[in-house]
């Protein structure tokens, strides 16, 4: 059983050549999901963006390609190739698309609490 999906694995790759650009939408391709994380590369045409959530885990953003603009709370950070930055749990973030930009997401999830 794989638990990482839709790569090749034993293959030396590049993370950016494995999601394409598509015209006027943002692409993406899950490699792996359940309760504990979630690992998703995504590719954004030019002024697209995800709007502003939140999410019980933190975030953790790549770069691949491009410039990105990462809303935290009330303060924006340009995200640039080979660039990376955590966007806490709980906390209203964004994701816009300054140019083309591609990046990985990593998402962790807590342990739901045991009462």
């Amino acid at each position: 059983m794989a638990y990482i999906k839709n790569i090749e694995h034993s293959t030396v790759l590049t993370l950016a050549d494995q999601v394409d650009y598509q015209p006027g939408q943002i692409a993406s391709k899950t490699l792996a999901q359940n309760k504990h994380h979630s690992l998703t590369l995504f590719a954004f045409e030019k002024d697209e963006e995800i709007s502003t959530h939140a999410s019980d885990g933190d975030a953790f953003i790549t770069a691949l390609d491009g410039v990105g603009k990462i809303t935290i709370g009330e303060k924006d950070y340009l995200l640039h190739k080979g660039e990376s930055i955590v966007m806490p749990a709980r906390v209203p973030h964004a994701v816009y698309a300054a140019e083309r930009f591609k990046m990985m997401l990593v998402v962790i999830f807590p342990e739901p609490l045991k009462i």
